[in-house]
């Protein structure tokens, strides 16, 4: 784990998450973007180079590996098992989320409204 820094906080679950992506973001689309430079999953690596979005050093996170989960309230990914979590990057994991949460208001604006329904 050279070169890896912990959070403060769950560090013995982010560095869990980080051993079994191997320093690794594993997004795989649920950003928008298909990664197929990188055979399908990006190719960021934690304490690596950012060369877009404003560029910087990686810092992966542990998030849900669900992109609907990551409009869950951070109690409740909190209580998430490590199985239900991924290595995110900066850029994905805001990519992954906003698209989430478009889908989310979406489907609220299908739905059809109660007190002036038919």
């Amino acid at each position: 784990m050279t070169g890896r820094i912990p959070p403060l906080a769950g560090a013995e679950l982010w560095q869990a998450v980080m051993r079994a992506a191997a320093g690794r973001c594993q997004c795989r689309g649920a950003c928008g973007k298909s990664h197929a430079k990188s055979g399908g999953r990006c190719d960021l690596v934690h304490g690596g180079y950012v060369r877009h979005s404003g560029g910087g050093t990686v810092h992966l996170i542990a998030a849900p590996a669900d992109p609907a989960a990551l409009l869950l309230p951070p109690h409740k990914v909190a209580a998430l098992p490590r199985s239900a979590l991924v290595a995110w990057c900066g850029p994905c994991f805001d990519h992954a989320r906003t698209t989430a949460r478009r889908a989310c208001e979406q489907a609220a604006t299908d739905e059809p409204d109660a007190l002036f329904g038919t």
